[in-house]
């Protein structure tokens, strides 16, 4: 059933129509000592909602009224785990089995273990590993509490369940594997491993053993065709993140790149890497979004929309992996640090829309008071900067685009009817410093997301700092968020506007438009597009074919999650729906709300 009942004409009545809250708060797990986020996007099956909390607590809830139905709890060990996060849960049914488990939800958890549950009891299935779960430490080493966890769901296709993980990247190096597993979604046993680091890819691990440390990983959310029974990986880069003369050239291979799997074998099919050489932290973080590109010739292609950190997206055949918009290779500016190399080019968009920003000057420096900005100012001039793809130095430099991404694990959205792509993006300089550790160095000076990276078994530590005034705000002018409509046939920008505001977070009461974003967007047959993700504590809709903001609702704390909607097919009501929790790290507050919004209908608000 199209999601079109909720209009731009209507869209201004929508009420709240059930709020569920998980019950996972700080002060029920007070020892816990990592940051934490409410980053999961709900889905729905039959009349259930279901979600996940940061510890990976499964939730099933009534579409219609918001009452839980079940829930189960993993009791996960969060030592050591500096982010705890859970994007959300994936769906399984058995097309040869009947009863118990035959429809069930998988998940992982950031104490590296992976389950299987009924979706209409919350019952772990027994014939699933041991007990409904199965252990992911299998093959990575003496792992260290936190180093290795997964915040993502598992890519189901084809009766296989595959799984990446989240490498606690920066530390050293020979960290935990990268590697990628295929594991039967019915009885939990490894069908297949993919190392990425390692010369023969698919080699079967000789007893104990361990894949290849240190190797790029897939911490963000997969994607996949069943069609073609692939599965498409979005990959990080060799750890550590900011110097790269200790990498080999298998390290090097599938760093930072996009990478097609076939999800019976686990074999490679294709892959495209989106930087060389990386030494930026520009993992792929964004989920590959799988559509029929528009052709020139009135034809479409089987197409898959990979966005980048460093900002462009990158258009490829997904059965191929050759490009449908032109790529060119440009150069790049070249450092000078001793023992390392430098990728001479960098692949950029030539025919799509880019999202990469001007490069700053001294002039762009912004301030909310003289002051500020003349502290932007001075510290501009005080750092090497050649634009884009300014290498890390010892002196210290500039990196823009920052790590977090001119877009991150959000992604994009696609209204393939209309022929529209939907762009979330941040703009937020990094400062950078290399450290050696012969002979000692300071940090720059820090705030609450300076990342102090040891980077061990390197000659240099890293310091990487968000490049934001004494006030608290970024030194590069606003909008610091957008949200943007990409005309697929023409290829070009249909509109653009300032996404949220710093309603939340504005010293001296001042509210600037366009707001740092983290979370993604839905676009629904109505022609409405919904999204959270911004740092102030709203919920909004705005007209696809105009961006004009046309409602919002405010959160009780941030959306840094997806937007979802669905349709009852008890009732044929639309529903919206979006988890606000908040994000540690952004200051955007702690909850545990799941709220859905619909058109007025009795009863309009139940709580629960």
């Amino acid at each position: 059933m199209p999601a079109a009942q909720i209009t731009p004409a209507n869209v201004a009545s929508l009420v709240p129509a059930w709020t569920y809250r998980t019950g996972d708060m700080p002060a029920k797990f007070p020892d816990d000592r990592g940051a934490r986020t409410f980053e999961a996007t709900p889905i729905k099956v039959g009349d259930n909602v279901y979600v996940c909390t940061p510890h990976n607590i499964v939730v099933a809830i009534d579409a219609d009224t918001g009452q839980e139905r079940w829930r189960f709890d993993p009791k996960v060990d969060a030592k050591g785990v500096p982010l705890m996060a859970c994007r959300g849960v994936s769906y399984f049914q058995s097309p040869d089995q009947n009863g118990e488990c035959a429809q069930r939800i998988l998940s992982a958890t950031i104490d590296g273990r992976l389950f299987a549950v009924d979706a209409l009891t919350g019952i772990p299935c027994s014939g699933f590993g041991a007990n409904g779960q199965v252990s992911l430490g299998q093959g990575l080493g003496n792992l260290q509490p936190g180093y290795f966890y997964v915040t993502s769901p598992p890519a189901v296709v084809n009766g296989v369940a595959v799984v990446g993980g989240f490498v606690f990247d920066g530390r050293e190096t020979h960290e935990p594997p990268g590697v990628i597993r295929g594991f039967d979604a019915v009885t939990g046993q490894l069908r297949w491993a993919w190392d990425p680091s390692s010369p023969d890819e698919n080699a079967p691990l000789k007893p104990g053993s361990t894949y290849a440390l240190g190797s790029p990983n897939s911490w963000s959310v997969m994607s996949a065709d069943p069609e073609l029974g692939l599965v498409y990986v979005p990959m990080g880069n060799a750890t550590p993140d900011y110097v790269a003369m200790h990498r080999s050239s298998y390290d090097e291979r599938y760093s930072s790149a996009i990478v097609a799997l076939d999800a019976a074998t686990g074999q490679r099919r294709w892959h495209f890497q989106t930087v060389h050489h990386d030494i930026w932290d520009y993992d792929v973080g964004s989920q590959p979004v799988l559509f029929d590109m528009p052709m020139p010739d009135g034809t479409s292609a089987p197409a898959l929309a990979q966005p980048t950190k460093h900002g462009e997206i990158y258009i490829l055949n997904r059965r191929t992996g050759e490009t449908l918009t032109r790529v060119e290779e440009r150069p790049v500016p070249q450092g000078s640090l001793p023992g390392e190399h430098y990728a001479p080019t960098q692949p950029f968009s030539a025919e799509f829309p880019t999202f990469t920003p001007p490069p700053l000057r001294e002039q762009d420096m912004w301030g909310a008071t003289p002051l500020d900005q003349l502290w932007c100012r001075l510290r501009f001039r005080s750092l090497d900067y050649q634009g884009k793809f300014t290498p890390p130095s010892t002196h210290g430099s500039i990196e823009y685009p920052g790590n977090f991404g001119i877009m991150d694990w959000g992604s994009v959205a696609v209204d393939q009817k209309q022929g529209v792509m939907i762009v979330n993006t941040s703009y937020l300089p990094l400062t950078m410093k290399l450290i050696s550790h012969e002979t000692g160095g300071t940090r720059d000076p820090g705030s609450v997301h300076g990342a102090y990276s040891p980077q061990r078994g390197t000659p240099y530590a890293a310091n990487p700092v968000q490049f934001i005034s004494p006030l608290g705000l970024p030194c590069n002018a606003p909008p610091w968020g957008r949200l943007t409509a990409i005309d697929l046939k023409q290829r070009h920008i249909a509109w653009q506007a300032p996404l949220g505001t710093t309603h939340d977070h504005a010293p001296l009461g001042i509210a600037i438009r366009g707001a740092f974003n983290i979370g993604g967007s839905a676009v629904t047959g109505g022609g409405v597009i919904f999204i959270a993700a911004t740092i102030d504590h709203y919920l909004r809709a705005f007209d696809e074919h105009t961006g004009a903001e046309l409602w919002r609702a405010r959160l009780p704390v941030g959306g840094q999650a997806g937007a979802m909607t669905y349709v009852s097919a008890k009732t044929g009501r639309q529903y919206v729906v979006i988890a606000a929790g908040g994000h540690q790290l952004l200051e955007t507050g702690t909850g545990d709300y799941v709220i859905a919004y619909a058109l007025p209908s009795a009863p309009a608000d139940t709580s629960h």
